[in-house]
């Protein structure tokens, strides 16, 4: 394990009550940081890992939506010795400040302002749990406490040109103090050393708690505010002077190569989470689930191998360019350019590619996937067609922009003409 002393002085908070309606089917019935990503894990499993293998475990994760899978993830995966003094812990949204809901990040943490209070930690780290990277916060974590700066915030470089899709972040001459930060702006100040480049910000911040409590509870009694850390708390800080930025380029992970160095990936919307998955596959992956020595952790399930069956010309059980899950059985089946998880059965003469498949799904002889995103449990009957004919698609699933059909759990997908 990369880290291996807890520092007792920092709390994290990961936050994990977003509804993740973009997301959609995909969060029908689950919170959007317990959504499958990469065929054996979940979203929130690279937001703990991160803190875990940088020795941070004293870990509260805020809950809210559809949160059942993600407990039960959270307590089955994830326990830590409490003999030493470690611990991730779900809290649910409580309503202990009145019969409300987080009304956004900035109230989530004053709803559960006694946290910080009974353990009492100088720094807190308060990470977003759905994005897809690797980071040692630890480091980010030394640079806040060697600037007195009452938050940090972690950034990305991005070019210019997209700024208005991202939160963007000015600093001074210094390039280290936050001079301001905007939402999507249309006019972005470029870096002071670089003039095609932005900061976008991570969502991941470092806090001096005594700060934190007391500028949460200032936002609590502000009406009008949209008690949000990027839109509201941020900013406060940022017009005081007290808020400097972290470049995720200076972040050095054990085993990170050149090509996936400074990987970051908001997979909020159903394009960018396919987008993600198809990053994994290429033979230099641009994100490297290999890396060993920076492990992403999860629970995994007592399965047998994969395995792959029959070879004959018209039903030749492979799979090229791609990523197979324990317990997979393709039968005499086709797998090109595509992400499967556990447990999926794949039947004679049928295809799969350029697709993503959640855990549980069979997919019957000679039908065919074609970039799609096939939720847990789904039957995909003999003959049936995903992706070839999109005017029939949309008639029956959700389609991203981009063109993606996604199937949602437990669906029953017919063959062509059949209804």
């Amino acid at each position: 394990m990369p880290g291996s002393r807890p520092d007792s002085r920092v709390l994290s908070m990961v936050l994990a009550g977003g509804e993740g309606k973009r997301l959609a089917p995909l969060t029908l019935d689950r919170a959007k940081p317990a959504v499958p990503f990469g065929g054996n894990y979940r979203l929130i499993d690279f937001a703990l890992s991160n803190l875990v293998n940088a020795g941070y475990r004293r870990i509260v994760v805020l809950t809210q939506y559809k949160s059942l899978s993600l407990d039960r993830h959270i307590s089955q995966t994830w326990r830590l010795s409490s003999l030493l003094g470690n611990y991730i812990a779900t809290v649910p949204a409580q309503m202990r400040r009145g019969p409300h809901w987080f009304l956004g990040s900035a109230d989530a943490i004053f709803q559960n302002i006694n946290l910080l209070r009974d353990e009492r930690p100088e720094h807190v780290i308060v990470f977003g749990a759905d994005h897809i990277y690797r980071m040692d916060p630890s480091q980010m974590v030394a640079q806040h406490i060697a600037s007195g700066a009452s938050v940090t915030v972690a950034a990305i470089r991005v070019p210019i040109g997209h700024a208005h899709e991202f939160g963007v972040i000015e600093t001074e001459a210094d390039g280290r103090q936050i001079a301001e930060f905007r939402e999507k702006p249309d006019d972005p100040r470029a870096l002071p050393d670089a003039p095609d480049q932005v900061y976008a910000s991570m969502g991941n911040y470092v806090f001096d708690a005594e700060r934190l409590i007391d500028v949460v509870s200032q936002d609590a009694q502000d009406p009008d505010s949209a008690h949000d850390l990027g839109a509201s708390i941020i900013p406060r800080l940022v017009a005081r002077g007290e808020a400097e930025v972290y470049d995720f380029a200076t972040n050095i992970v054990p085993g990170a190569t050149e090509r996936d160095a400074g990987y970051w990936r908001d997979v909020g919307t159903l394009d960018a989470f396919y987008d993600a998955h198809m990053d994994l596959i290429s033979v230099s992956p641009i994100f490297n689930l290999y890396n060993m020595e920076w492990p992403i952790l999860t629970l995994s399930e007592p399965l047998p191998p994969a395995k792959f069956v029959f070879a004959e010309d018209e039903r030749m059980g492979h799979a090229l360019d791609s990523m197979v899950s324990p317990g997979v059985i393709v039968s005499g089946a086709t797998i090109d350019h595509s992400v499967i998880s556990s447990r999926v059965h794949l039947h004679a003469r049928s295809l799969v590619t350029d697709s993503v498949v959640f855990s549980g799904v069979n997919v019957g002889g000679g039908a065919v996937v074609r970039r799609a995103i096939i939720d847990k449990d789904a039957m995909i009957e003999p003959g049936a067609r995903i992706g070839v004919d999109p005017e029939q698609d949309r008639t029956r699933f959700t389609v991203s922009p981009a063109g993606i059909v996604v199937v949602p759990k437990g669906a029953r997908v017919p063959r062509s003409g059949v209804k």
